[in-house]
């Protein structure tokens, strides 16, 4: 089975290569390193013993993506990870992230639309629940408003791969993650946003590795138990492995639906301070922090109920917070040493 993962050489995106390639999945990667490097093909050869197929192309040109599938016409399943995620930076400039994260779905989908049949795999976000009523979240939650152009691009997203399934051959799987974090234990790959980290973890390694002054700790007022605002933290791995399941789920016919969602995290929610403990346990280090007013567009807490990725998909987290902000500590130290 040959397999297409688009932002393969990303942080979810190169580890989910990984478990495709060590489960004896062909893959091809397509990426235009706007947020990753060629050096990511190093760490993946080196885990896996096998170099992925690479393509630098940029899927929001409708002839490149053309061609690509011309070239590689045996691809039958897609991974869909390209997209830009930084939920403040849509808010300053939504025209890139209405491009560069619809327009590109669009074009992949019309390619595979002429194929007898395709599975596609789509990288969605808790982020379209909003600030849910009610923890643990659910599938069947509500899709809230929007609280950023990101996030509207990932609702729109679902909408379009919907749409299209009613009327083609293609049959998909929406996981909506929670918040990914960690590093694969080789350390051969791991998360490296370029510039100021948008996430918190890349942001408490590199104040422990000395890169930043201190962490900014956004609101300590929220209705939570000590004050910061709570997510589900779920370890990179276990997040990649998810997609590999998902994805033969959808050769095997195993899918009860054209379309189908699951929620991919831990099941339990972090408060912000609980993660900085974490790491300062598994570092044996002190994290200077300042608490700053809240942002706006934050919510205050959101985690997974994952009832049903357990038992219909047939998935588990494993791994725990402190395994996760280890390997993230070692990936950091490794990177900058």
């Amino acid at each position: 089975m040959k397999v297409l993962v688009t932002g393969g050489l990303g942080f979810i995106g190169s580890h989910t290569v990984v478990e495709l390639q060590n489960e004896g999945f062909e893959v091809v990667i397509i990426d235009n390193l706007s947020n990753s490097t060629e050096d990511v093909l190093k760490g993946i050869t080196n885990i896996t013993g096998k170099t992925p197929l690479f393509e630098k192309l940029d899927l929001r040109e409708k002839s490149a993506v053309q061609d690509f599938f011309k070239k590689h016409n045996d691809v039958t399943g897609v991974i869909h990870f390209a997209a830009s995620k930084a939920v403040g930076e849509s808010v300053e400039n939504p025209l890139l992230y209405y491009e560069n994260n619809i327009s590109s779905l669009v074009y992949l989908l019309q390619e595979l639309q002429q194929k007898p049949e395709a599975s596609f795999i789509f990288s969605s976000s808790c982020t379209v629940y909003g600030q849910a009523e009610k923890m643990p979240i659910t599938e069947d939650a509500p899709v809230q408003a929007a609280m950023s152009p990101y996030g509207n691009t990932k609702q729109i997203g679902e909408e379009i791969i919907i749409d299209t399934a009613k009327v083609t051959n293609i049959s998909a799987i929406l996981l909506r993650y929670f918040n990914p974090v960690g590093a694969h234990a080789t350390t051969e790959i791991g998360e490296l946003p370029i510039g100021v980290p948008q996430n918190l973890v890349p942001f408490i390694t590199q104040t422990g590795v000395g890169l930043r002054k201190e962490l900014s700790v956004f609101g300590d007022d929220y209705p939570t138990p000590d004050g910061t605002a709570v997510r589900d933290y779920i370890h990179v791995v276990d997040l990649a492995k998810a997609h590999v399941i998902a994805l033969r789920r959808l050769f095997n016919k195993k899918n009860l639906q054209k379309v189908e969602t699951f929620n991919l995290g831990t099941g339990t929610g972090s408060s912000v301070l609980e993660v900085i403990h974490s790491f300062e346990k598994v570092s044996d280090k002190k994290l200077p922090y300042v608490i700053k007013p809240r942002r706006e567009g934050d919510i205050t807490e959101a985690y997974a109920n994952t009832d049903k990725a357990n038992n219909v998909l047939g998935w588990k987290a494993q791994l725990s917070l402190d395994e996760a902000m280890a390997s993230a500590w070692k990936w950091e130290q490794k990177v900058r040493s």
